[in-house]
């Protein structure tokens, strides 16, 4: 498992937003895998900020045990410093006892402008005088522009088999505004604990 150095800058405040607006762009799933539904998962949270990669990884280890898994945040397993090396985080992992490993990534976050064009009726009402019997009795209706500009974050979230540091499962949604980390994560949570549960990577309760 390698946790590439350029994404450790990346602000996880950006990382997620109301689970009604993600949506899952993409999934692929290791349909070799035969290891069975795992039980104790690490939650690893990339980003820069201490605070909010701690908040991160204890709102989605809390909605993991409450759907049955037994599961750890990242910080209490792996300390800042093991982040920087390969080698040293995947010493904290087998020292957990972790039989899984979900690492979540920003990939980018876009903005995009809409500019969309309405016919509305203007304030000049009367009944088509000076304008000519053809113009008929009601208003005048005339195009208006509305320009709005929203953000769609693109996350990664990658499920590893601790044992053999084997990918099998992952997938990058989009996630529309995003806002803040502790309102957010729960339901974005919930959102991935479905599909891994989907696919037998975890049991739990549903």
């Amino acid at each position: 498992m390698r946790i590439p150095r350029t994404a450790l800058c990346l602000p996880i405040a950006l990382l997620l937003a109301a689970c009604a607006s993600t949506t899952i762009r993409s999934a692929w799933f290791d349909t070799s895998y035969q290891g069975g539904p795992l039980k104790k998962i690490v939650v690893v949270g990339v980003g820069a900020q201490a605070v909010d990669r701690r908040v991160f990884e204890d709102a989605f280890a809390q909605r993991l045990r409450a759907a049955g898994v037994d599961a750890l945040p990242g910080y209490t397993v792996v300390s800042d410093e093991a982040r920087q090396s390969e080698a040293a985080f995947n010493t904290a992992i087998e020292g957990s006892g972790a039989d899984g490993v979900l690492i979540v990534q920003l990939l980018g976050v876009d903005t995009h402008t809409q500019i969309t064009t309405t016919m509305v009726p203007s304030s000049n009402l009367g009944w088509g005088w000076g304008r000519g019997w053809g113009s008929g009795f009601g208003p005048t209706w005339v195009p208006v522009q509305q320009v709005s500009q929203y953000d769609v974050a693109r996350v990664e979230t990658n499920l590893y088999e601790a044992r053999t540091r084997r990918l099998i499962w992952a997938a990058s949604t989009d996630t529309l505004n995003p806002a803040s980390v502790a309102r957010e994560t729960p339901r974005f949570a919930d959102l991935i604990i479905r599909e891994l549960r989907a696919r037998g990577l975890i049991a739990g309760v549903g």
